[in-house]
C-alpha cells in the first residue's frame, strides 16, 4: 500500500484524532496510555526514546516498545530523539511495524538533551534536520512526524516549520514556548506562534501548551485553527481531561493499578504518576508522602490509596455546608485538577517561610539547616545525623579553604605553587617541574627519560659486543662439531 501523507494520513490512519497525550520521559508508558484512552485521549505517543540506543540494545527494545501487542494501543505514534540520520533512520526502521508513524523529538528543553545534543538544541541545525527527515521520508513506510518548540520570533518559526515541512514532515506538533521556557520560567505558551505556523503549512498541526481543562482545548482549537491539541502535564494531573471530567484522585489511581497488573511497567514509573495525581493531596497528608516513597510493590502503593480514600471521604463527611476549597485551588485537594507551577518570585517566597496556611506544606527554606536542627534537616543529613550523633551541619564549623590563586577553588596544601591540582598540572607541564604536594612528577620523569636516551649508544655497544661474542663461540662450536 502507498504511504499515506498530511491530511490523509491524519483522517485515515490517525481517524482524526484531536485529543492526544503527549510524549513524556518514563511517563507515557503503555499502562498511562490506556488509562487515557478510556477518557477520551484519540492519539497517544510513546515516551521519548534515544535512538542510539534503541539500535545497539536488544532488551531497551523489547521494555519500551516490543513487551506487549496491545490492539487497543492504536494509533500510536513512536518518538525518537537523535542527531545522526544513519541512526535516526536505523532506529526508526526496528520500530515502525509497531507503530502508525515515527516522531522526531526538537522540543526537549532539559540539560540532559543539550548534553546529548538532541531534542530542542537541534533547532538551529536546519541543514542536520532536512537531511535526517528526508532521508526518513525516503527509507520508512510509515510517515514521519515532528515535535518543536517555537523560536522567540514569529517569522523564523514560520520558516523552520515550512523548511520541516518540504523535508518530509507529514504532521507538526507545535509547542508555543521557546526552549528556555521550562520549570518556573516557563510562563504562557504563545498560541500567536501556532496559529502563524498552522497558516503557514499545508500539513496537519498539533497545539502543545496552556491545556488543563478541556475547555482550553476547545478554546485552543478555536483560536489557532489546529487540528488537535497536546496534553502533558494536564492529563498527568487529569487523565480524564479529555472527558471534561474531574474524577476524585483514588478511583483513578485505583483504574490505573488494575492496568498495570495486566500491562506492568517498572514501580518508579507508577510511583511517579501517583505524585502528580495526588500532588494536592499530599500536600495535606504529608506522612502519605513518604509511605508512597516507601512502598516497595504495587500492594504497597494499592495500601496507601486505601489509606489515601478513607482520610479522603472522613474529610468529606466532615465537610460543613458552603465551605470552600483551601489554597486558592478550583476544587478540593481529592479531586483531579492541574497544578500551577508558581513562578519565580513565589516560588522565592514560598522558600522563605516554614509553610503555607491550611495546614498545606511548604518548601523547607534553605537558612534552615544552618544551625543543625534536626527537624528541619534534609532527609538525607537526617539519615547522617542518626550514623554520627556529633555530626554538625553549621556552614561556620566547616574548616577553611585556602584559594588557588588562579581560579578561586581550594588549593593543595602542599603545593609548592600554592595553586589548586588543575592549575597546579598546568603549570607544572609548562614549566617542566615537580610538585610532591599533587604528586606531579614532571621534572624527574623528564630527566630520567634523558638519562635512558644518554645511556642508549652504550647499550647498544654492549649488546653488539656480546652478539659477536655469541656468534664466534657459535662457530668455534661448528668447527669442532666438523672436526668430531
Amino acid at each position: 500500500m502507498p504511504k499515506l501523507q498530511g491530511f490523509e494520513f491524519w483522517r485515515s490512519t490517525l481517524r482524526g484524532a484531536h485529543y492526544v497525550v503527549a510524549p513524556m520521559v518514563d511517563q507515557s508508558e503503555l499502562a498511562w496510555r490506556l488509562l487515557s484512552r478510556r477518557h477520551g485521549a484519540q492519539l497517544c505517543y510513546t515516551p521519548m526514546l534515544h535512538a542510539q540506543v534503541f539500535v545497539r540494545d536488544a532488551n531497551y527494545r523489547k521494555e519500551n516498545l516490543y513487551c506487549d501487542v496491545c490492539p487497543e494501543d492504536r494509533p500510536l505514534i513512536v518518538q525518537f530523539c537523535a542527531n545522526d540520520p544513519e541512526v535516526f533512520v536505523q532506529a526508526a526502521l526496528l520500530a515502525q511495524d509497531y507503530c502508525d508513524a515515527i516522531d522526531l523529538n526538537l522540543g526537549c528543553p532539559q540539560m540532559i538533551a543539550k548534553r546529548g545534543h538532541y531534542g530542542a538544541f537541534l533547532q538551529e541545525e536546519w541543514a542536520l534536520l532536512q537531511k535526517m527527515i528526508l532521508l526518513a521520508h525516503e527509507k520508512l513506510s510509515v510517515p514521519i512526524t515532528c515535535k518543536i518548540r517555537v523560536f522567540p520570533e514569529i517569522d523564523k518559526t514560520v520558516k523552520y516549520a515550512q523548511l520541516l515541512e518540504k523535508a518530509g514532515c507529514q504532521l507538526l506538533t507545535v509547542h508555543g514556548r521557546t526552549k528556555e521556557q521550562k520549570g518556573p520560567l516557563a510562563g504562557v505558551a504563545s498560541w500567536e506562534h501556532i496559529k502563524a505556523v498552522k497558516k503557514a503549512v499545508s500539513i496537519p498541526v498539533f497545539a502543545n501548551g496552556n491545556i488543563q481543562y478541556l475547555s482550553d482545548v476547545e478554546e485552543c482549537m478555536q483560536k489557532t485553527g489546529v487540528h488537535g491539541v497536546m496534553s502533558a502535564e494536564g492529563n498527568l494531573h487529569n487523565p480524564a481531561l479529555f472527558e471534561g471530567r474531574n474524577p476524585v484522585v483514588w478511583e483513578m489511581t485505583e483504574e490505573y493499578l488494575e492496568i498495570v497488573h495486566q500491562y506492568p511497567c517498572p514501580l518508579s514509573y507508577v510511583r511517579a504518576h501517583l505524585f502528580k495525581l495526588w500532588h494536592h493531596t499530599l500536600q495535606v497528608y504529608q506522612q502519605l508522602r513518604e509511605e508512597l516513597a516507601k512502598a516497595k510493590t504495587l500492594e504497597g502503593i494499592a495500601d496507601v490509596n486505601r489509606d489515601l480514600k478513607l482520610r479522603c471521604q472522613e474529610e468529606v463527611a466532615n465537610q460543613k455546608e458552603g465551605e470552600e476549597p483551601k489554597g486558592g485551588l478550583p476544587f478540593f485537594h481529592w479531586i483531579c485538577q492541574p497544578y500551577i507551577r508558581p513562578r519565580p518570585k513565589e516560588l522565592c517566597k514560598e522558600n522563605g517561610t516554614s509553610g503555607s496556611e491550611g495546614g498545606m506544606r511548604g518548601k523547607r527554606a534553605l537558612e534552615d539547616e544552618d544551625d543543625g536542627n534536626s527537624d528541619t534537616l534534609s532527609k538525607n543529613k537526617q539519615k547522617k545525623k542518626l550514623r554520627n550523633p556529633n555530626k554538625r551541619f553549621d556552614p561556620s564549623l566547616k574548616p577553611k579553604y585556602a584559594k588557588c590563586d588562579h581560579c578561586g577553588n581550594p588549593k593543595g596544601n602542599k603545593c609548592v605553587f600554592n595553586l589548586c591540582r588543575g592549575c597546579c598540572k598546568k603549570r607544572a607541564f609548562k614549566e617542566i617541574a615537580d610538585c610532591p604536594g599533587h604528586g606531579l612528577l614532571f621534572k624527574t620523569k623528564y630527566e630520567k627519560s634523558l638519562l635512558w636516551k644518554s645511556v642508549q649508544p652504550e647499550m647498544q655497544k654492549i649488546e653488539r659486543t656480546q652478539k659477536g661474542d655469541v656468534e664466534e663461540t657459535t662457530g668455534l662450536k661448528d668447527s669442532i662439531d666438523t672436526v668430531l
